[in-house]
């Protein structure tokens, strides 16, 4: 049951003076000067802050990949698809518990999501029950790493293998996470991560995509930008071609210096973030709740949510957090709950448990420790 059957004004955002906000973003202490040089600068659009950006993220993930910066995750994603060669009547195995950016970029190339059920720990895509769903038209598995929670690229690295198929990996919500100690673009053949307003970083809204075939980068700058090789188009006399279906899908030099900004810290947000969820993990512990990832947030994932399953009258809760000055909310929901998917599943047995019991909770810069511990009390208490 979601907000709407509870009733929406109960459960309107807080605002940050009212309480803990469920999500900040998070804007470094020099992002003003970077703005600033831009702005007084030639360059607004996509320009030098860009490729610059790109480089340092690349650097930040010691990666030999390609990186191209794009205007969100989600034409992250869609560039991804096209790259990989989806096309109309093409089947991909895709997470069912996930944001709909992952999966409506699939139907602009007119593509088959076939959704497979979540792994009950991670809330990640159940890697058990994907083979079972590969058909002779499958072309692709997308993996989701749930709330920084890394999905685990090795199993599915052996099944995209073993059938030929292409792996990609949506990494919105996990920059600064790892699986045995590599990023999920050392696995995946397409990453696309989100720099969106609330993510662990924000260009207020953003992507990047990483591409492990090199010779697949002069294509994707293209179709970033209209199918216009734009490197030929910038020596002045312009005699080319357009022969690709390409987008407005770039970043901007203004993205790119909130971008740059944050990069400087994005070592200590991490490390922040996984205080917070320390402290969750160590300090809630009513026998009515479960959290998500507990084992593998011990790890070497940076955690973008805390999600928790409570495993009776979980509105009872929201509604006990509210009067706490507490935000809380599902986020994201199953995607063949949505019309445009079709009809809803009936063999998603872990989405089926779980889809009316999680409930995420503040974790950002803005929440304290001590906000972060009263939350835990709270929670404690019963509801």
């Amino acid at each position: 049951m979601g907000l709407k059957e509870q009733g929406m004004n109960e459960f309107a955002l807080l605002d940050e003076k009212e309480g803990i906000p469920l999500f900040y973003p998070y804007i470094a202490p020099e992002t003003k000067d970077e703005l600033l040089e831009t702005i007084n600068s030639r360059w607004i659009g996509q320009g030098p802050k860009v490729d610059k950006f790109e480089q340092k993220f690349k650097e930040k993930l010691s990666s030999p990949n390609k990186f191209i910066a794009t205007g969100s995750g989600t034409d992250s994603l869609h560039l991804a698809y096209i790259l990989a060669g989806i096309k109309s009547g093409d089947e991909v195995i895709t997470p069912v518990f996930t944001c709909t950016a992952t999966n409506l970029p699939l139907l602009y190339e007119g593509a088959i999501p076939v959704f497979a059920d979540i792994d009950a720990a991670t809330m990640n895509i159940d890697c058990n029950d994907i083979e079972k769903r590969i058909t002779s038209r499958t072309k692709a598995v997308v993996a989701v790493d749930y709330g920084g929670l890394s999905a685990n690229y090795q199993k599915l690295t052996e099944i995209t293998k073993k059938y030929n198929l292409t792996l990609i990996s949506d990494s919105a919500q996990s920059i600064g996470s790892k699986f045995n100690n590599l990023n999920s673009c050392d696995y995946a053949d397409f990453t696309a991560y989100s720099f969106q307003a609330i993510k662990t970083i924000t260009t207020a809204d953003g992507g990047m995509l990483s591409i492990k075939d090199h010779t697949l980068y002069e294509k994707a700058k293209r179709l970033r930008w209209f199918g216009i090789d734009r490197s030929l188009k910038q020596l002045g006399t312009w005699e080319n071609d357009i022969y690709e279906l390409g987008y407005k899908y770039q970043m901007n030099d203004i993205s790119a210096s909130l971008g740059l900004a944050s990069l400087n810290h994005l070592e200590e947000i991490i490390e922040y973030r996984k205080n917070l969820m320390k402290i969750y993990l160590e300090n809630i512990n009513h026998p009515k709740i479960q959290l998500i990832g507990k084992e593998d947030f011990q790890g070497n994932n940076c955690p973008w949510l805390c999600t928790i399953l409570v495993k009776e009258n979980r509105f009872n809760l929201v509604k006990k957090l509210r009067q706490n000055g507490i935000e809380s909310a599902q986020v994201h929901y199953r995607n063949d709950r949505y019309t445009i998917f079709g009809e809803r599943r009936k063999d998603l047995p872990n989405m089926d448990l779980l889809e009316d019991q999680y409930l995420v909770l503040p974790l950002h810069h803005k929440v304290k420790q001590d906000d972060c511990k009263r939350i835990c009390e709270v929670i404690n208490e019963g509801w």
